[in-house]
């Protein structure tokens, strides 16, 4: 996990000169600019301490090597459903959902209703139908 811990400590450290620069730049002024980028800051040293401590505690690993394989990589990867169209509608009724935010109530609403199908049938799309378990 060194790569990880690496990017969240550059994400830490330019969020907290950018913070140290936008308030000089606002002569301190600004009461929401600064204190957002320190505290985004710390977000990304308390992200980048963790990923340090956990990859302290597991080791090294496959995904450290820069000239490492995918084979080397042992275990499960995940379930993945190659014929599933269900996530192109939930990804769909989200945006209707979002786009609601900003027109209409009414738009969310049949967002929702049909986010709702949209994610029963996900849910349950092995459980019946050519792809049950």
């Amino acid at each position: 996990m060194k790569v990880e811990a690496i990017v969240f400590l550059v994400v830490g450290i330019f969020a907290t000169v950018m913070g140290l620069i936008y308030g000089i730049v606002t002569d301190w002024q600004e009461l929401v600019g600064a204190p957002a980028l320190f505290l985004s800051g710390g977000l990304g040293f308390m992200v980048a301490f963790y990923f340090w401590l956990t990859g302290k505690r597991i080791g090294y690993r496959p995904d450290d090597n820069p000239e490492g394989e995918i084979r080397e990589f042992e275990g499960e990867y995940g379930s993945f459903s190659p014929y599933s169209w269900w996530p192109l509608w939930l990804g769909l009724t989200a945006s209707l959902m979002f786009m609601g935010l900003a027109v209409g109530w009414w738009m969310f609403a049949i967002g929702a209703f049909f986010g709702l199908f949209a994610l029963v049938g996900w849910t349950f799309e092995y459980f019946k139908g050519a792809h049950a378990n």
